[in-house]
């Protein structure tokens, strides 16, 4: 009975087994066009940085044009994993709406200008012409959602008196602008390095400009 169960191990972890190994795969892939660009970009040189063999690569994506489409959206679900789980703790924001704010706000920009959202976007831009549809899904399913999550925060909070949004999504959209136009500017599209210090002086000052419109009364 041992030899049977130990002999059917191997065969339940396989298909677990293969999808580590494409997740390897799709990892190392997003390192390497990041690195080198889709154009420069090999799939000899993804192989070795999965460390797996080249045909791998091919049985599991098929070609590179593939491998990139995959690895980009892998990073894109993972970039709204981190975002919306950020945006969940406005779910209890305590009685310091401000400060509520300004902590998801520098949260938020920690995301955006981690070195990994800064690949994903300059390779997004990059290929737009040669991906369209990429393009467009991933203004669909990410920016579209986490500023569907944000505005749902900001209605629950104008139905409580905290907020004043007579429109939620146009308010999480200036949100989303007072944070991110400033940091890209002084990041230079994430050429140059902020500081976490300058990260939360950039949310304290969008989520001023942020009350100044859309606080009530009641919250200031």
């Amino acid at each position: 009975m041992t030899e049977a169960t130990t002999a059917a191990t191997p065969q339940r972890q396989a298909p677990r087994g293969r999808i580590d190994k494409r997740q390897a795969i799709l990892d190392a892939a997003f390192t390497v066009f990041a690195r080198e660009g889709y154009a420069n970009a090999c799939v000899k040189e993804i192989a070795a940085e999965a460390r797996v063999a080249k045909p791998t690569v091919y049985n599991h994506l098929n070609d590179k044009a593939n491998l990139f489409q995959h690895a980009i959206k892998l990073a894109a679900e993972r970039a709204l994993t981190e975002n919306l789980q950020v945006i969940e703790r406005l779910a209890t924001p305590g009685d310091d709406l401000r400060a509520a704010l300004e902590d998801i706000g520098h949260r938020l920009l920690q995301c955006y200008c981690s070195d990994r959202s800064w690949a994903l976007r300059r390779l997004v831009y990059a290929e737009a012409s040669r991906f369209p549809d990429l393009l467009d899904a991933m203004q669909v399913s990410g920016a579209s959602r986490v500023t569907e999550a944000l505005a749902d925060r900001f209605a629950r909070m104008t139905l409580g008196g905290r907020l004043r949004t007579p429109d939620p999504v146009e308010a999480a959209e200036q949100y989303l602008a007072l944070l991110t136009g400033p940091v890209e500017a002084r990041s230079r599209f994430g050429t140059r390095s902020l500081i976490d210090e300058e990260l939360q002086t950039l949310a304290r000052a969008a989520v001023g400009t942020f009350l100044s419109a859309f606080g009530s009364s009641a919250a200031a």
